[in-house]
């Protein structure tokens, strides 16, 4: 009877450390498992800083009009159509916080469509100028 209780206890806190270490805040990347963009990415940088008030409002329309939906007004990962996704889209205003220019420009280029991220973000390459996805980023930095 004691080896069962303490199979039962050990295997419900195994339970317990692997939940917790799985977390990850609720749809955001962890910074540690946020892979290195590809070469062609590696080392791209913002023309446009946060304090470029056309750069802000013109990434605001274009955030309202392709990003709203899954992301949210502010960027929580709460908007309405993210709901039904898995993953649930990422918290925009914490990524902000550690994710450098490059991986924010190739994750928005390229979308969540390939491993690790195999989510329902659509590449906008093709849809978006390179100037319109720096101009997104310089809002999504206003999140902070």
């Amino acid at each position: 009877m004691k080896k069962i209780a303490f199979v039962v206890i050990l295997l419900m806190f195994s339970a317990l450390v692997l939940a917790a270490c799985g977390s990850s805040g609720g749809g955001g990347e962890a910074q540690e498992s946020r892979p290195t963009p590809p070469p062609e990415y590696a080392g791209k940088t913002s023309p446009y800083t946060t304090n470029d008030a056309n750069a802000v409002a013109a990434g605001k329309t274009i955030y309202e009009q392709r990003c709203t939906s899954c992301h949210g007004e502010k960027g929580l990962g709460d908007g309405p159509a993210g709901q039904a996704l898995d993953p649930h889209p990422g918290n925009l205003a914490e990524l902000v916080k550690v994710a450098k220019d490059d991986y924010m420009f190739w994750r928005i280029s390229e979308g969540g469509a390939m491993a690790p991220f195999n989510s329902s973000m659509p590449a906008q390459k093709g849809i978006l100028t390179e100037d319109e996805i720096w101009q997104v980023i310089t809002y999504i930095k206003t999140f902070k």
